[in-house]
């Protein structure tokens, strides 16, 4: 049962950015509040359901890794916008990869034997590198320019950080999983409101396509209760970075399902970037 949890995070993320960018004239505003709306009302019938203990402290910090994945999720439907599926989940992958099993390193003492830390940095060098390869430039395709390119790696990487903070705070926390993922769904959708507001986008919430990407959200949902449950399982260090290999799925789905075009440079920069990606998401993981 351990092993299963593995696996479906990283079907359902990897499933996920493709009905999210399958939805037409959809802007990021109506991408974030869909994918949050699906996954409040999964996590409330859930919720119901399953009648889980409450917990206030934890239920707490899960509403402030929900406001923080908000931050992450909306650069990367930015990042879909400017330079497509294909790239942007390489380079949001890679950079989760290497952010959150350090944050297991530092603050929860993973890794704790000197084998462990040699390989698990050895994946951190192929992680880094892979992530080179995924996102340079190739001009005349899904990418675009290398000023749009530049710009929108800024925004995303900044963004990761959001998913980072997300990431790692359910190894901190005690509880029932769906406590805390109803509590994830609750800051997600409060921080959306406030994010909308901001940007002056509150007419999202009239619009058809907002509700038309809430499956996205479902589907999201049963991968992140999945990771929560995971987490607790396997270790945070295991269990995101299994979920990370999502980025095999949604690369791939970008190109021969979205029709992201990219030169033959751009495929052959691709493939090693995520073979590189997925050896160093096993590096990480096998100790």
């Amino acid at each position: 049962m351990n092993y299963l949890f593995l696996f479906i995070p990283a079907i359902g993320w990897g499933l996920m950015p493709l009905f999210v960018a399958g939805v037409k004239k959809s802007t990021i505003y109506h991408q974030i509040l869909g994918s949050v709306l699906g996954a409040f009302i999964f996590g409330a019938l859930v919720t119901l359901i399953t009648h889980p203990a409450f917990n206030v402290e934890s239920f707490i910090f899960a509403m402030l890794a929900g406001a923080a994945w908000v931050i992450g999720q909306v650069g990367q439907y930015y990042s879909y916008s400017k330079i497509g599926v294909s790239e942007t989940m390489p380079v949001s992958t890679g950079l989760q990869l290497i952010g959150v099993p350090l944050v297991g390193v530092v603050i929860f003492g993973e890794w704790a034997s000197s084998q462990a830390k040699l390989f698990g940095f050895l994946g951190i060098i192929a992680l880094i590198i892979g992530v080179a390869f995924t996102s340079m430039t190739d001009n005349g395709t899904a990418e675009g320019d290398k000023k749009n390119q530049t710009s929108t790696m800024i925004v995303l990487v900044l963004t990761t950080l959001g998913y980072i903070t997300s990431s790692s705070i359910p190894k901190a926390l005690k509880g029932d999983g769906v406590m805390i993922f109803l509590g994830e769904t609750i800051g997600m959708l409060l921080a959306t409101l406030v994010y909308l507001a901001v940007s002056k986008q509150l007419n999202v919430l009239k619009e058809k396509q907002s509700y038309q990407v809430i499956p996205a959200g479902i589907i999201f949902a049963i991968a992140a209760l999945s990771y929560i449950i995971s987490v607790q399982m396997n270790g945070v260090n295991l269990a995101f970075v299994m979920s990370q290999l999502c980025v095999v799925l949604s690369t791939l789905g970008g190109i021969f399902f979205l029709g992201e075009k990219k030169t033959k440079r751009g495929y052959i920069f691709t493939v090693i970037g995520l073979i590189l990606i997925v050896a160093g998401a096993v590096l990480t993981s096998i100790f």
